[in-house]
């Protein structure tokens, strides 16, 4: 990634990494999707297959997705959910 993270944003994608992924509930770790780049804060947490596996990745042809009858913003809301149950 080509910007600079400051600390606050290197602790939350960490986070996002240690969670399951938000599709298919793979064991974590996961890899940080971000839904705009440059946006720390709307990341998605995703295993390599849901992110970019050729066929089932966000980045391929979504059949996880659509399996799951997800879309990025789901995805989202599971992984801010995740996220705040860590901070009970």
């Amino acid at each position: 990634m080509l910007n600079k993270l400051n600390a606050k944003e290197r602790r939350h994608l960490a986070r996002v990494k240690e969670l399951a992924c938000s599709v298919c509930d793979a064991s974590a770790p996961s890899e940080a999707h971000h839904l705009k780049q440059h946006r720390q804060y709307t990341c998605i947490a995703l295993c390599e297959s849901c992110h970019r596996g050729p066929l089932m990745g966000l980045h391929g042809q979504r059949r996880a997705w659509a399996i799951h009858k997800m879309d990025e913003t789901d995805a989202l809301d599971v992984t801010i959910q995740r996220l705040m149950e860590g901070c009970k």
